[in-house]
């Protein structure tokens, strides 16, 4: 009786997980400019590289991050050379560096320090 029972109850188990669909907290991050996307401190950074030079997104779970008042840094390193760039504030979300121009393979760190002077560093690949 008690084998019925742990059967029957396992069975319950089962149909009730098979019927139920998972939700996830978050998917990977979509480029929304064309760009490479990484994330770090809870925060979505894209890299973007256009005729202009490089400019650097910043969202907040879906919303938009103001970078008015922010600072930020780029730091290449490409063919054996390292280089580093100011980022400055750009647009409502944008930080820019006008005029790099980022070959492909280059590894990019990206130090940014919002105005409430919370500091965030993230790292992005070329390809």
């Amino acid at each position: 009786m008690k084998q019925h029972l742990h059967r029957a109850a396992a069975a319950a188990i089962l149909a009730a997980l098979s019927l139920s669909t998972p939700v996830w907290a978050h998917g990977p991050a979509k480029a929304q400019h064309g760009g490479v996307v990484q994330t770090a401190s809870e925060l979505t950074f894209e890299l973007v590289r256009d005729e202009a030079g490089v400019s650097l997104y910043v969202d907040d779970h879906g919303t938009k991050k103001s970078t008015q008042g922010a600072s930020g840094q780029l730091t290449v390193l490409s063919a054996g050379q390292k280089s580093l760039v100011i980022l400055v504030p750009a647009g409502e979300n944008q930080l820019t560096a006008k005029g790099l121009k980022l070959p492909k393979g280059a590894k990019v760190v990206a130090a940014v320090t919002f105005a409430d002077q919370k500091s965030v560093t993230v790292r992005f690949t070329l390809k």
